[in-house]
Formats: structure tokens, C-alpha cells, sequence
């Protein structure tokens, strides 16, 4: 992702993982047989390998850099968890790219995570000496305490769908033992330009990342849509959502709060670029990339 301003802010990305990834069939269980493969061919094609018929998914971390702040919103996977094919990828992608943005570990102040599910935690912690400890030494971790609640409940009682519960336990407790963990309300606000908005549904609360700075705003999206597909079809949650009615409901509303404005979307799993805007259509949204 090509670096962004806006107004006093930066936001750039660190990648751990991009290429094709997953067919959509599997990926939206409720799309009409044949439906996404018609619509992935009108598309962007860095959305999609034709050959493979996979679409291009990108794991990857956003830096937001506040004239006060260094904040990481999402933490990928991470390394020495045991992850299972294919989640097995390399990691070092992600601590170079950590290194070219010119950051180590300690130059973090805050840790964001839109959720807490397998991909955008995993950075949180690191292995030393047998023990899970904070990556990042002097950062404050901030979760939803309504997600964190869900998943340390989860983990106490056994797999949630596809989340296993060793990836609270590895990824997130952890962080509160340290001290690290700040558990944060709805209306939480960060550095006068970084706020939250909640939009549940493909966790029990998932959370956008809203950035406004001298009239300019930007919206890190995290999982609220994976793929360029549910820009054109709102209502195609993943096999991994919650609740999918309800994460249909958010997209749509975060959809038509920008749709026809300059503000930018920056979705965790879209392919380089990542962000884009919102234009309606006639019948319903179309994504342009910002080149």
C-alpha cells in the first residue's frame, strides 16, 4: 500500500502475507452457485488469479502515525504459533516490513485490534524463554471489553466455530497479565483523531478504526469486508462471521456513511493498493481503488 496522509496523519502497511488465497464458493456460503466467478471477471483483476480461480487475499498491518503517536492497528499471524497449513507461511515478510518502515518493537505506543480472531492478533505476542510476552515492550493493547470478554469466555469452554481457543490464549491473555491491556467502551477516542466504530457481526465486536484530521478521514476497516465481492454484494458474509446478518447490517452502514465522499476505506485483507472509496450505483456500491 502506497503511503497515505491524512491531514497530520500517516498511514502505511506492513505485509505479512498477500497472493491468492481462497475460492469464493467456500469463502460465501450463501452466494448463488456460479454467482461470485461471474463477478470476480468484471472485477479489479489484482482481486483475483483467473487461473487458480482463487481470490487475492493480503494479511497485513496498518501504521498510523499521529503527530504524537505510533499506533498498530492488526497483527497478523505471527510467529511460532503452531498454526496448520496454510497458515504455516513465513512470518519474516512482516518483521521486514516492520524494519523498512524504520520501527522496532519499542517504537509503538499503541496496539490496535479490530478483533481478535487468528490474523489480527498474532503480533501481539512473541515466544521468550517458553512464555508468550507483549511484542511490543511500551505499548498499551487496546481491545473492545465486549470482544475481549466474548473470546476469554470462549476460550474457557472450547472452539467457537472456526477459532480455537489457544488463540486467546497465546495472542491475548497475555497482554492483560502484562499489564499491556486497555479494555475500551464504544465511545473511545484516541490522540483527538482516532476513534472507534463498533460494527458487529463477523466477531461479537468487531471495530472500525476511524481517522479524521483537519477535515480528511480514513476508516480501517478490518474484517468488515474481505474481498471486492461484498462491495457489490453487501449481504455475502463469510463462513467465518458471528452473526452474518448482523455483519451485513455493518457493512452497510459503514457503506453508506462514505459511499459519494473523499473519505478513504482501508480494508486489512484487500490486495496493494487496499484503499479505496465508495461510489453508489444504481444498484448498489462500486469500489475504486485510490492508485
Amino acid at each position: 500500500m502506497n503511503r497515505l496522509k491524512v491531514g497530520d496523519v500517516t498511514i502505511s502497511s506492513i505485509i505479512e502475507r498477500d497472493g491468492p488465497w481462497r475460492v469464493a464458493e467456500t469463502m460465501f456460503p450463501s452466494a448463488p452457485p456460479g454467482a461470485a466467478h461471474a463477478l470476480l471477471r468484471e472485477m479489479d483483476p489484482r482481486t483475483y488469479e483467473a487461473a487458480t480461480n482463487k481470490m487475492v487475499i493480503t494479511y497485513q498491518s496498518f501504521v498510523i502515525r499521529t503527530p504524537h503517536h505510533v499506533i498498530l492497528v492488526d497483527t497478523c499471524t505471527g510467529e511460532d504459533k503452531g498454526y496448520p497449513a496454510p497458515m504455516d507461511f513465513p512470518k519474516q515478510p512482516w518483521l521486514d516490513g516492520l524494519a523498512a518502515e524504520g520501527l522496532t518493537v519499542d517504537d509503538v505506543d499503541y496496539v490496535f485490534c479490530t478483533h481478535l480472531h487468528i490474523d489480527h492478533c498474532g503480533w501481539n505476542t512473541v515466544l521468550r524463554d517458553g512464555r508468550w510476552v507483549p511484542t511490543f515492550p511500551r505499548a498499551k493493547y487496546i481491545f473492545h471489553k465486549t470482544e475481549y470478554a466474548f473470546w476469554e469466555a470462549a476460550a474457557k469452554q472450547g472452539p467457537v466455530g472456526n477459532h480455537k481457543p489457544d488463540v486467546f490464549l497465546m495472542n491475548c491473555l497475555p497482554i492483560m497479565e502484562a499489564g499491556q491491556a486497555v479494555l475500551v467502551d464504544d465511545d473511545f477516542s484516541l490522540d483527538d483523531c482516532i476513534t472507534i466504530i463498533p460494527t458487529p457481526g463477523h466477531s461479537p465486536c468487531h471495530c472500525c478504526v476511524n481517522i479524521f484530521s483537519k477535515g480528511e478521514r480514513a476508516v480501517i476497516t478490518g474484517d468488515l469486508m474481505h474481498h471486492q465481492l461484498q462491495v457489490n454484494q453487501p449481504s455475502w458474509s463469510t463462513i467465518f462471521c458471528t452473526d452474518p446478518e448482523a455483519a451485513t447490517q455493518s457493512r452497510l452502514k459503514i457503506f453508506e456513511s462514505t459511499a459519494d465522499t473523499p473519505a478513504m476505506l482501508l480494508p486489512v485483507h484487500f490486495p496493494s493498493p487496499t484503499a479505496g472509496r465508495l461510489k453508489h450505483t444504481a444498484d448498489g456500491y462500486r469500489w475504486i481503488f485510490v492508485d
